[in-house]
């Protein structure tokens, strides 16, 4: 499997936030938004939910933004975060998988101290 070419984006230096998608990413993001039509003129947010078997989960969804958001333009598609997803979500990167289990974003979380066996939760 080749590594995936990494895009990061940064919100300025008040903020000191940063958050990098993959090509691959991207590319599924952008493909979503074209056979979506709720996903017009909106973009993605990445944030945190309580929930799954390590007490957070990762959400993707597309939406208006909202003032208090970081707001970060990877490639040609902005990406929207809040504030308090923001303090997990620091320095993480957010990849498009496809393998034997499905396929799905996948997210490299820097901050995260523990994983299940699913994926798609973290403490």
């Amino acid at each position: 499997m080749s590594t995936p070419s990494v895009t990061t984006a940064s919100v300025p230096l008040e903020a000191t936030f940063s958050l990098s998608l993959t090509d691959r990413a991207v590319d599924k993001v952008k493909e979503f938004a074209t056979k979506m039509p709720e996903a017009a003129g909106k973009a993605l947010r990445v944030f945190i939910q309580g929930g799954g078997c390590s007490g957070f989960q990762y959400g993707f969804t597309f939406d208006d933004g909202k003032p208090t958001d970081h707001r970060l333009k990877v490639r040609d598609i902005e990406v929207l975060v809040d504030t308090a997803s923001a303090l997990k979500l620091n320095g993480a990167t957010v990849d498009w998988i496809e393998d034997f289990r499905g396929a799905g974003f996948s997210v490299d979380n820097p901050n995260a101290t523990q994983g299940c066996g699913c994926g798609k939760s973290f403490a």
